[in-house]
């Protein structure tokens, strides 16, 4: 797929410019599950930009449980080492980092250093900010999601349906928000949800075990969707698990983010992962370069998103795209033909 560059979606006058600095910035980058193309291109934009930093890299290889001790890590480093900002990945590692604007603990987040985030798909649903215009803490950074209303719309003009299903992880914070404005979305739009959260272990860790039973139960109940919701566990079960299971009930599946349209989605309306790190980037370099304050920055999501169409799905399932979609839509094949 090729990529956008982000230069093309803002005025270059408003680029941050390179400025001589004593030493390279530092950044600490945390993310959940390795780095993927966000990474990629918050590291691009800088080198592009002759901006010199010296990246931190931490991964908690999808361990929440891991975060506190990143915390810990921060705080306990001398003054001269500190970094200048850290850049999160998703909703729980941002939230592990910063906590909630509604209930700062000092002693448990990072309060005094500016962070910049990336994918996190409500950042006011998640309790990270009161405000996406005015962040009002030091913390802001980048959406990665269309709104649900497009989002419903583009279901709904691929293929109308009066339920929807929705496989989720109860412990995201994201992935409750965006049932809950989905919710509501149905009461007024006159479409009925279907939701199951992911099961758990003896231990209560959750697991992907159960999952396709879920999904064949949407299938069976009349749901005409199975929406996938931009949550971190159901990026590591899609691929496998659960999108085989949506295809051999004949359900077709809807992708809210790029990783998991990858992962064999028939639809969605997704931000590309690079410009979403390009922009994630340029935030960081009105921080450092700019003195902006975090607080007066917006948190955005990136102005262009991609409706895009797995048509090897697409044949798969045999229901083909109204004739307009291909006037505008990303027609892809990758899924389809490996399947």
């Amino acid at each position: 797929m090729r990529r956008r560059n982000l230069l093309a979606l803002a005025p270059l006058a408003m680029l941050p410019t390179a400025r001589a600095a004593p030493r390279p910035w530092r950044i600490w980058a945390i993310t959940y599950r390795g780095k993927t193309d966000v990474e990629r291109g918050f590291s691009d934009y800088l080198t592009t930009h002759g901006i010199p930093v010296e990246i931190t890299w931490r991964d908690i290889a999808l361990d929440p449980a891991r975060l506190p001790a990143l915390v810990d890590e921060i705080r306990a480093l001398p003054p001269d080492a500190k970094p200048d900002l850290i850049h999160t990945w998703g909703t729980g590692v941002t939230l592990g980092i910063v906590g909630r604007f509604d209930a700062p603990d000092r002693s448990r987040f990072i309060t005094d250093i500016p962070v910049v985030f990336s994918l996190v798909a409500s950042p006011v649903g998640a309790g990270i900010l009161a405000d996406l215009h005015a962040p009002g803490r030091a913390v802001t950074g980048v959406s990665h999601m269309a709104g649900l209303a497009e989002q419903v719309q583009a279901m709904a003009s691929y293929r109308a349906f009066t339920k929807l299903g929705m496989l989720y992880s109860a412990n995201e914070p994201n992935s409750a928000a965006v049932l809950r404005e989905l919710q509501q979305l149905g009461r007024s739009r006159g479409f009925e949800m279907l939701a199951a959260p992911f099961g758990t272990d003896a231990a209560g860790r959750i697991t992907g075990k159960g999952a396709a039973a879920v999904v064949q139960r949407f299938a069976a109940s009349g749901a005409g969707w199975l929406y996938m919701p931009p949550d971190s566990f159901l990026n590591t079960q899609a691929r496998d698990n659960v999108v085989p299971a949506a295809l051999a009930a004949g359900l077709p599946a809807f992708a809210s983010t790029e990783q998991l349209m990858a992962a064999g989605a028939l639809l969605g309306l997704v931000s590309h992962y690079y410009n979403v790190g390009q922009f994630a980037a340029y935030k960081a370099a009105q921080i450092l370069l700019d003195k902006l304050p975090p607080q007066r920055i917006p948190a955005e999501a990136l102005p262009r998103f991609a409706l895009q169409i797995d048509l090897g799905v697409a044949r798969r399932l045999g229901v083909l795209p109204p004739l307009a979609m291909f006037n505008y839509a990303e027609l892809i094949g990758t899924a389809g033909q490996a399947s």
